[in-house]
């Protein structure tokens, strides 16, 4: 098909048969030049499989680009016809294609963003609407483009924090395997030969060594039962609060997460408020932002207190869940009337505590680590060592 502007342009529609797609095709001004149904291995294969949902960079990026657009005098289904030509992210750069059919056809942005629920999120779209409502589209995706750029900082942060340990790990345990593999088994025969009583480590280590040649299926199996069973158990009830719990409470990581979780409420908060979102709705819409179920569930509760009159910030402190200086900041902003000013300060504050408290843990995770893998190392060396020891004490005796 060709634009106004005799632009070739791809794409998929969903329609109810093979003329009211052909119909829909052709209005704004663009010719239909070829128009075949998708089968279910064509329809635009890479957006349902391959692609990846839109992280929160890419919506970032998005934002910059649609306001720096329409600035500029283009008009809205331009702007999203020219994004849905360059966004890199395709499942993002499907929804903004279809999201400019819908507006062709004199649906609200708003309205077309949420048949894409699972690319605009309900922040999103709210700030959307807001944003049409009052005739400042390009304002909100602004601050949408600010809210999404600090949210992936700060998610960038804690990424830091819990992927070094990991990759750590991994790599302790591919070194232990291949001691177990293919060192020990050598010394295995060695001390075979000497006819002599191995110590009681040296023992334990082969023992290892053999069951982890004869049976590492089974701890595969096991390792990966363990991963799919945390995943399942953590979208149980029980299981949320479970993790939650332990994200709160867990040494060194507590911290972080208290603070990762304030940073982003102030954030959402103050944004959506900002734009002149009701209070209620603001706290609903901010509560599904939160990854941690005893956050979400404060901010539910606050929603309901605050529906029958309870201050936010006395809500918020009965419920023990955030820093005091979070209830405190907001408590001056009630009664000052300046809420989303306090929870602007509020977030900024948080946000270098969250890269302070990451780097803190990555220099307090860093020595844990190397001692557990010098341990681990060095009782397989001890088992390796002792007997030889042993040896040459007894030659040392002839």
């Amino acid at each position: 098909m060709l634009d106004p502007a005799g632009k070739e342009q791809k794409g998929t529609l969903q329609a109810e048969n093979r003329d009211t797609a052909a119909a829909s095709l052709r209005e704004g001004g663009r010719t239909l030049v070829s128009l075949t149904e998708a089968g279910a291995l064509s329809k635009n294969v890479q957006i349902g499989i391959f692609s990846k949902k839109p992280k929160a960079r890419d919506l970032a990026v998005f934002c910059r680009q649609f306001v720096s657009i329409i600035t500029a005098g283009v008009p809205v289904i331009e702007a999203l016809s020219m994004l849905a030509e360059q966004t890199e992210n395709k499942k993002l750069a499907a929804a903004a294609d279809d999201c400019r059919m819908s507006l062709e056809k004199g649906s609200s942005l708003a309205d077309a963003m949420r048949a894409h629920r699972d690319v605009f999120s309900d922040l999103f779209i709210t700030m959307v609407a807001a944003g049409e409502a009052s005739g400042s589209l390009d304002v909100s995706f602004s601050r949408m483009a600010t809210q999404f750029e600090k949210d992936a900082k700060l998610r960038g942060s804690v990424k830091k924090a819990s992927v070094y340990p990991i990759i750590v790990c991994i790599v302790m345990v591919v070194v232990v395997a291949i001691l177990m593999v293919f060192v020990i088994p050598n010394f295995e025969s060695m001390f075979a030969d000497m006819d002599a009583e191995l110590p009681g480590i040296t023992k334990a280590v082969i023992a290892v060594s053999k069951y982890v040649q004869r049976r590492w299926y089974v701890i595969l199996g096991v390792i990966l039962l363990l991963v799919f069973a945390v995943k399942y158990i953590k979208k149980t009830g029980a299981g949320a609060h479970f993790f939650g719990r332990l994200g709160i409470k867990a040494p060194l990581f507590g911290r972080l997460t208290i603070k990762t979780a304030s940073a982003r409420m102030s954030r959402t908060l103050a944004t959506l408020l900002a734009a002149g979102i009701p209070l209620m709705d603001a706290i609903d819409i901010t509560s599904d932002t939160m990854d941690n179920i005893f956050f979400r569930e404060a901010l539910k509760k606050a929603k309901d207190d605050v529906a029958v009159g309870t201050p936010l910030s006395e809500t918020l402190e009965r419920s023990q869940q955030f820093p005091p200086l979070v209830y405190h900041m907001l408590k001056i902003g009630e009664e000052t009337g300046n809420i989303d000013g306090m929870l602007v300060r509020l977030a900024d504050y948080y946000d270098e505590e969250v890269e302070t408290a990451t780097e803190q843990l990555m220099a307090a995770l860093e020595p844990m680590i190397i001692i557990l893998l010098a341990a681990i190392v060095g009782v397989v060396v001890m088992a390796v060592m002792l007997p030889m020891a042993n040896m040459y004490s007894a030659l040392d005796n002839l």
